[in-house]
């Protein structure tokens, strides 16, 4: 049994703890130089932060998402070219996305594609045995799907649209999924979207709808169920190319929904991310789901399938005793989570925010060492990460290496 480490870039432009912010170039610089540490001290996986569409210009939408996020949160908007240009570059370290929406930038249909024409490249050496892992979801930020028609389109999907919202990401991952299967797929084929008010949080949330509908729909009694039309209409369909080694890709889902989850494996193998503030008793209960559902072509089912993210504050820095090093890690820890808390005012639950803490890891490295020890299980696989409001590349660095010299070892042996 061994914790296994992979590494989390977000290569987020925004101002950090000092209001510094990098230029494009640097930032970019900056985050494959960490790249390249990353594969000589031995990261499992790189998992690379993806988003859409500026941050700063959709503050002036008549609905911002994140209206006080300062800068621009992430400078990865081509999953596929950087997981190349990382591939590169490296030699161990495999690449992943997280996470990559399948909502945006053409849809489902564009993004099978996509995959299978970068694996049809990559597996060319007979070989390459490196994985592509692609972490998929609705996306976290709304305003970056909603160019590509991901927007209510009538009074009955506005009403529903939290819920709906979800829906639309589960008829996309169906079609997305059977495409990366090789299969001829047409959209009546897929899942049709029926709501219920087990769609909703609360009886009140389902009500509006079902006035909506009645509204709308000149229905002449309450429903008990609401159909909604397909998202993607198309005749039989079929990427290319076709004959990509499908050995080299691993999919991990990003969605808490449980009913999902149990839906996509139907299809075929695919894993599931987990949140550092996600409750242990969701935790525990996800690897129960996943031991009874993943999918048998992906073989039983193991903890380090379900990677979760882990913000490291550790201190190793020269000069320093082992107490102000852990006074400094948590100095350090207290100013990036604030900056990141302001920038995500009024778009997460405050109870969410408050738990964040605890599930960092801050301090000097024996610190770090007796943290991990008390929170993991020793067959998890923790994603960490480094670059949290921090633009100090040279820190940033140290910090990986203090990590994985010192911190990593001694955990895996138990110390």
């Amino acid at each position: 049994m061994r914790l296994r480490f992979d590494i989390f870039f977000s290569i987020s432009q925004t101002p950090d703890t000092s209001g510094h912010t990098p230029s494009e170039r640097v930032m970019l610089a900056n985050f494959f130089n960490q790249v390249k540490l990353a594969d000589e001290l031995g990261f499992g996986v790189g998992w690379v932060a993806q988003a859409h569409l500026s941050t700063e210009v959709q503050k002036r939408n008549s609905k911002p998402v994140v209206p006080h996020y300062p800068g621009e949160v992430g400078l990865c908007t081509d999953f596929f070219q950087v997981a190349s240009k990382m591939f590169s570059l490296t030699e161990q370290m495999e690449v992943g996305s997280a996470v990559m929406s399948i909502l945006g930038s053409g849809g489902p249909i564009a993004q099978a594609e996509r995959v299978g024409s970068f694996l049809a490249l990559h597996g060319l050496d007979p070989s390459e045995t490196r994985r592509l892992h692609v972490g998929f979801s609705a996306g976290r930020f709304e305003f970056m799907a909603r160019p590509y028609g991901i927007v209510p389109r009538d009074a009955v999907e506005k009403a529903a649209w939290p819920a709906l919202r979800g829906q639309i990401f589960a008829e996309a991952s169906e079609i997305f999924l059977r495409l990366l299967n090789g299969e001829v797929v047409s959209s009546d084929m897929i899942r049709p979207t029926v709501l219920s008010r087990a769609n909703f949080r609360s009886d009140e949330d389902w009500k509006e709808v079902q006035n909506a509908a009645i509204s709308a729909r000149g229905l002449d009694s309450t429903p008990d169920s609401i159909d909604i039309a397909r998202r993607y209409e198309f005749e039989e369909i079929k990427t290319i190319p076709q004959e990509w080694r499908r050995e080299l890709l691993n999919l991990v889902l990003g969605s808490h929904d449980p009913k999902l989850q149990v839906e996509v494996n139907r299809l075929r193998p695919v894993q599931v991310f987990n949140l550092s503030i996600t409750p242990p008793h969701i935790i525990e209960e996800t690897h129960e789901r996943f031991r009874e559902n993943y999918h048998s072509d992906g073989g039983p089912w193991e903890r380090s399938m379900m990677p979760r993210t882990i913000m490291i504050f550790v201190n190793d820095e020269k000069g320093l005793t082992p107490d102000e090093q852990n006074d400094a890690a948590m100095e350090e820890a207290r100013a990036a989570l604030s900056t990141y808390w302001n920038a995500l005012e009024g778009t997460i639950d405050p109870s969410k925010i408050e738990r964040a803490t605890d599930n960092a890891v801050i301090g000097n490295v024996d610190r770090v060492c007796e943290q991990i020890l008390e929170r993991f299980h020793p067959e998890d696989r923790l994603m960490c990460w480094f670059d949290f409001f921090n633009h100090d590349s040279e820190r940033v660095q140290r910090n990986m290496t203090a990590f994985m010299t010192k911190v990593a070892p001694r955990v895996n042996r138990g110390v």
